[in-house]
C-alpha cells in the first residue's frame, strides 16, 4: 500500500485541511510555499495517465476540493496554483494521483 493510501486510510497521521467521502487534503511535509496542500483521491489511482473514464467524477472532485482548500487556507482571493505532476520525468515522486494547492506568495511563470 502506498504512503498516500495509508494517509487516506488514517494509518499515517496528517494535518487534514479538507475531507469528504471521495478525497482528502492535507499539508505537504515538504512545503514549497507558505501554503502547500495535497489533495488526493481516497481510492488509489497511480497518476493522471492511469485515470480511466470511470474516474471522471473523482477527477472533477479533486479540482473542486482544491478550490475549497484555497478558500479554507485563505489563499483563494490572492491567487493560488494547482499542479498535477504525471510521471517521474514530470517530478511525480509519490505514485498516487495528487493535486498540489500552492499559494501564499507571488509565483512566476514558467515555474522553477
Amino acid at each position: 500500500m502506498c504512503i498516500f493510501c495509508k494517509i487516506a486510510n488514517k494509518e499515517i497521521p496528517s494535518k487534514v485541511v479538507f475531507e469528504d467521502e471521495h478525497v482528502i487534503a492535507f499539508h505537504d511535509v515538504n512545503p514549497q510555499a507558505p501554503t502547500h496542500v495535497l489533495v488526493i483521491p481516497k481510492r488509489h489511482i497511480a497518476g493522471i495517465a492511469q485515470a480511466a473514464p470511470e474516474d471522471e467524477a473523482v477527477l472533477g472532485r479533486l479540482l473542486l476540493a482544491a478550490r475549497q482548500v484555497a478558500e479554507k487556507t485563505g489563499i483563494a482571493e490572492g491567487g493560488f496554483r494547482t499542479v498535477v505532476n504525471s510521471g517521474a520525468n514530470a517530478g511525480q515522486t509519490v505514485f498516487h494521483l495528487h493535486v498540489h494547492v500552492i499559494g501564499g506568495r507571488p509565483m512566476a511563470w514558467p515555474p522553477g
